[in-house]
């Protein structure tokens, strides 16, 4: 069985950070490499690391900005970079996805034009209720609590050492069934402090939760992202660590992760 890969893109909340960009994740398993987020600042350091023309899929966990926007980079660099692609890109929205993309088109190019903006890639919704398989890895998703409609996702190559990625997601959300056992957890930690938010409706884990939920979940590493420069990113590693017992690595740009 294949090790599976991680390499992170970018681990800043919903602003990047000086010299790193929002959430975006690699994740690799024998030749299949699909890309998880791609959020602001996280194209030119998915370059460094692979051929973007060559990668098996773009999946995105929800629509919001942070998570999306260097969609629109890497629609540039397929359309006119002078080595063209061979095939159009597989990009995996979630539900509502293909309208946000009509939508989108529409506000940035002409409307004559529109329909073939994003012609670059082969896009698609994914069904949440069912497990989508990418070349080696199949990926099944649970709903998480947040603003709008967002999934976590759980990565598998078969070998049971999966990859778990939480999105953006509120302590309320139930995901320690689905996280159960895995390998690794990527988990955002961007809320800090004392929240004023009621529990039930916020949409944002402090340090201390994620690490919670990697401890309730049994993960053996948890990588902590999402997180403000502003809200010193060390001592949110530290608040994590407690809450979890075990190793916690802070997400940044061009780490790499393997594991069998």
């Amino acid at each position: 069985m294949s090790a599976m890969r991680l390499t992170i893109l970018g681990g800043s909340a919903a602003g990047a950070n000086p010299g790193q960009g929002c959430s975006g994740y690699l994740v690799e398993s024998g030749s299949t490499r699909i890309v998880m987020d791609l959020g602001t600042g996280t194209f030119p350091e998915l370059r460094r690391h692979v051929d973007f023309r060559t990668i098996d899929a773009v999946v995105l966990s929800h629509l919001h900005l942070d998570h999306t926007l260097d969609v629109l980079a890497l629609r540039y660099a397929l359309a006119y970079n002078p080595v063209s692609p061979s095939r159009r890109l597989p990009l995996w929205l979630p539900p509502g996805g293909l309208d946000f993309l009509d939508r989108l088109a529409l506000a940035l190019s002409d409307p004559t034009e529109s329909s073939r903006y994003f012609s670059v890639f082969d896009a698609r919704e994914f069904d949440p209720e069912v497990a989508l398989y990418i070349g080696e890895l199949h990926l099944r998703f649970q709903p998480t609590v947040h603003y709008i409609p967002c999934w976590a996702t759980r990565f598998s190559n078969g070998g049971g050492r999966d990859l778990v990625y939480t999105a953006d997601t509120g302590p309320t959300s139930d995901l320690v069934p689905f996280s159960q056992g895995s390998s690794v957890m990527i988990a955002e930690g961007s809320e800090w402090g004392m929240s004023q938010e009621p529990v039930t409706s916020r949409g944002h884990l402090t340090p201390s939760e994620a690490g919670t939920l990697a401890r309730n979940a049994e993960v053996n590493v948890l990588i902590l992202s999402h997180l403000w420069a502003e809200n010193d990113p060390l001592t949110a590693v530290h608040e994590a660590e407690t809450a979890f017992g075990g190793k916690v690595i802070l997400a940044t740009p061009g780490f790499r992760l393997s594991w069998n």
